[in-house]
């Protein structure tokens, strides 16, 4: 009997230290806002905050609305702070907006309406980079990126 309780105290004290591991959720994402985004922007263009560089390859959560995709069903569309009808990408990244990022999705799927507030969560990726598939320049990625209405 007193070898069955002991069995017993040591399972459930192996349980009571596995357990909170076993249930301990991922790393959480960090809010980041559109308003953190830039430390500065003057003629010589945009500075990427602390927080930013701080941020550079961890996982963050973004709000904001999607940008007209350029097809129905894609892999990525453009974050805007504000709703947007037009398409950010026509320019160079010299001209990039202060007030937008790029999001890969980890799958292509149907986008939300334009004026649909949205949080995206994501790897955020600093600096500027080419597509090459596309074309397109961004200078802030959200990779491997899911979202859902806010």
């Amino acid at each position: 009997m007193e070898l069955i309780s002991r069995r017993r105290m040591l399972a459930s004290a192996a349980a009571s230290l596995l357990l909170p591991a076993l249930a301990r959720p991922a790393a959480a994402a960090t809010a980041l806002d559109f308003s953190e985004l830039y430390g500065k922007v003057s003629v010589l263009g945009l500075t990427f905050s602390d927080k930013v560089k701080a941020l550079k390859e961890k996982a963050v959560a973004m709000r904001g609305f999607m940008a007209p995709p350029l097809k129905a069903e894609a892999n990525f569309f453009v974050l805007t702070e504000i709703p947007m009808s037009l398409c950010p990408f026509c320019s160079s990244d010299a001209d990039w907006p202060d007030n937008i990022v790029v999001v890969y999705l980890d799958r292509a799927q149907t986008f939300e309406q334009a004026n649909a507030l949205i949080t995206v969560t994501g790897k955020l990726e600093v600096g500027s980079w080419t597509d090459p598939e596309t074309g397109f320049v961004s200078l802030l990625r959200l990779t491997g990126a899911s979202f859902r209405k806010a």
